[in-house]
């Protein structure tokens, strides 16, 4: 596409080269990032970069060209920014502002967090003895966050006495996050304060706090320290040290309160070790060696540890060993691994326990209670939920000594809902559903699951919502939103914002692809490492399938992914371009192979095991065979937002900087190319409950202009 520059100076004095080609979309100028060609050599292949440049976070070029993208975008879409508004207002409508959570007990006291109308964050709080005892703010959010572009709570862990309270903040979006202690009794906040936090837990003493930190350059966790209150952090002992790069650590406490348990884990193996929480200053044992590609998690009841393992099969068994003896030559299997039936979990308490599984993409929760000399009485209660797509699950569980257990219900229909199950009878008790404000009727609005057919022959499931009375089969705007990596099961869930696009006649599916763990571990590794395209191909034959069926118009078809799921937005539109019509890609995983090539980023190394390690020569070229940076090509587009913010850790900004750079000098329509950086955030966008809605309704608007819809 060739067009007349004009170099203009941008804020700050440094120089950003502007195109100014008018587009039927804006008729507006749009930036074009300075090229500096590089290019590297790795296994006989030539890379060629010219927008590496774009990775000085410090440079006033980089952010200028940022900042030059963010005012494009917001010209582009200034024709909609009463819509935005509107969308904005409608949601907020949809929201009950002023609300409380479902109260959990946890030693003396009942806890729960509130929001208020016009606040942005949660208020934590509890009360002690009964729910009509008075209120104590033991975290409010909104105070911590005066003064601050961004604001998130990590970890959070009470004190048995329940007078202490550890907890982590941070205040720019990298997910680094500083640990500090409040005295519940007086609200006054402790000297300690440590940086670089992750998990935090205390030991019975009331005085000992065990806490990991992160590798300052790989950002991983990496050391246990235990730490005395009181006395500085400097001379706090070092308990544990990860050195393998692959791994990660976290620690937690068994239900039963007994003893701490330290995991490291890499994406395919993982160890244990316990310490009881009395005897804080000994030395941690170990539960069974790592051995590659073998993933094992305890929990402790009666003198015996529940292991859930996938040593005999990929899908995990349930087995038990003693304390004393707790190797594996001393397991004793309780539920053998069935090929289809994945135990996702199990919820431990003292007179049953819940297995959480998930069969033919759906899950399970099956009740199992302990007999008199401790094992469990046949047949097993499972709870039974009334629809054909849906998601449940554990909610919070603290009391170990107990006859219920708390589930969380919701599907694309039915709103957020706690229950309680008990055990003794069966029955199940509804303790709240979330309440939609402004005239949610749930009889409007169908879900279905679907199956299409893989290239390969493969079924893969699909979750559909609409509102029934909007639907015109071939004719409806079609919305398909998809993710398939790490073994991450794509949730059927609830969201009161996704109204805004229903009653405007989007039919709304999602795609449940390999590369996720809908059907348990064996279809994430049908879509990772040499089989990754599987989760490319799984999407394209989801959107041809739903187009066949009638459930959208072909010449209005919008997809969405974020993150890994971002990654997957670049593949399928370098693949089948002329497939859709609107992209979304938040924080898109597009640089692989420039990524992956930099074991000096964060979690580079790690992701090994998800994507294939790139200094090998075949998975370097299969990479390659579908990086989108690496694949953009002279062709036409889809229109796209793809959004960032500069202080993601997981996905830097400069991988879609980057991405929306060459793709501009590449692409042989007018089609909306449309790049906004969050410039106080991380990851997850925006901080703030009423920051993250304006978000959406920017997404939103964008899809109804880019399909055509009106109001």
């Amino acid at each position: 596409m060739s067009c007349p520059c004009l170099r203009i100076l941008a804020e700050g004095g440094a120089d950003v080269i502007l195109n100014t080609v008018m587009t039927t979309e804006t008729q507006a100028n749009y930036p074009v990032a300075r090229p500096q060609h590089t290019e590297t050599t790795h296994h006989g292949h030539t890379l060629v970069d010219d927008y590496a440049w774009l990775r000085d976070k410090d440079s006033e070029e980089t952010l200028a060209y940022l900042r030059a993208e963010n005012d494009y975008t917001a010209a582009a879409l200034e024709p909609t920014k009463e819509l935005q508004e509107a969308l904005y207002r409608e949601m907020l409508s949809h929201i009950k502002e002023t609300d409380v959570s479902v109260p959990f007990r946890y030693g003396d006291y009942w806890y729960y967090t509130r929001t208020e109308e016009g606040l942005q964050y949660p208020i934590y709080c509890r009360k002690q003895g009964s729910l009509d005892a008075p209120e104590t703010v033991t975290l409010d959010v909104n105070i911590l966050a005066k003064g601050e572009s961004f604001m998130s709570v990590g970890g959070m862990s009470v004190s048995d006495d329940g007078h202490l309270l550890a907890y982590s903040i941070d205040n720019t979006g990298f997910r680094q996050y500083t640990l500090q202690v409040k005295d519940l009794r007086t609200g006054e906040l402790l000297s300690e304060r440590v940086e670089r936090t992750g998990s935090i837990l205390w030991a019975s003493d009331n005085k000992t706090l065990f806490y990991t930190v992160e590798d300052e350059e790989q950002k991983r966790q990496y050391r246990l320290y235990r730490h005395t209150l009181g006395t500085p952090h400097e001379q706090d002992a070092l308990v544990f040290e990860e050195p393998d790069e692959r791994f990660n650590i976290g620690a937690g406490r068994t239900r039963d309160g007994k003893y701490i348990v330290l995991e490291a884990g890499s994406h395919t193996t993982s160890e244990a070790r316990f310490l009881s929480v009395d005897t804080p200053e000994a030395a941690f044992q170990l539960i069974a060696p790592r051995r590659d590609n073998i993933e094992y998690y305890i929990d402790h009841r009666n003198g015996l540890f529940f292991i859930r393992a996938n040593d005999t099969g990929r899908n995990f068994r349930l087995v038990t060993a003693p304390v004393e003896r707790p190797s594996v030559e001393n397991w004793t299997e309780l539920i053998a691994h069935r090929d289809e039936v994945m135990l996702e979990e199990v919820d431990l308490f003292s007179g049953f326990y819940v297995a959480c599984e998930r069969a033919d993409g759906l899950q399970h929760l099956r009740v199992l209670r302990f007999s008199g000399d401790g094992t469990e009485a046949l047949p097993a209660q499972e709870i039974a939920f009334p629809e054909p797509v849906y998601s449940a699950h554990p909610h919070v569980n603290r009391i170990f000594d107990t006859t219920t257990f708390r589930y969380a219900y919701q599907s694309l229909v039915t709103p957020s809902s706690v229950y309680e199950y008990d055990v003794t009878t069966g029955d199940s008790k509804l303790l709240k559903q979330l309440e939609v404000p402004g005239g949610f009727d749930r009889t409007l609005y169908a879900s279905e699951r679907l199956f299409a057919t893989a290239p390969d022959g493969v079924s893969v499931p699909v979750s559909l919502v609409y509102r029934k009375d909007r639907f015109e089969r071939g004719k409806n705007p079609l919305y398909v939103y998809g993710y398939g990596s790490y073994g991450y099961s794509l949730p059927v869930g609830f969201n009161s914002n996704r109204l805004s696009l229903l009653d405007r006649g989007f039919v709304m599916a999602y795609a449940h692809i390999r590369g996720g763990g809908d059907l348990g571990k064996p279809w994430h590794d049908a879509g990772r490492l040499m089989q990754k395209r599987n989760t490319f191909t799984d999407f394209v034959a989801v959107v041809e399938y739903l187009i066949a069926e009638g459930y959208g118009d072909p010449r209005r078809i919008a997809i969405e992914g974020g993150s890994a799921g971002g990654l997957l937005m670049g593949a399928v539109a370098n693949l089948r371009p002329d497939l859709f019509r609107a992209v979304i890609s938040h924080v898109p995983f597009v640089d692989v192979m420039n990524t992956m090539l930099d074991a000096s980023l964060p979690l580079t190394v790690p992701e090994y095991e998800e994507w294939g390690n790139p200094n090998e020569k075949e998975a370097f070229e299969y990479m390659l065979s579908y990086s989108p940076y690496d694949n953009l090509e002279a062709k036409p587009y889809p229109a796209m937002l793809v959004k960032t913010s500069l202080h993601d850790s997981q996905v830097m900004y400069w991988e879609p900087a980057k991405y929306i750079a060459k793709l501009r000098t590449l692409k042989t329509d007018n089609n909306s190319l449309l790049l906004h950086t969050n410039m106080t955030a991380g990851h997850g966008g925006a901080s703030g409950r009423y920051d993250y809605l304006k978000e959406i309704a920017m997404d939103y608007a964008f899809l109804l202009k880019e399909l055509n819809v009106t109001a």
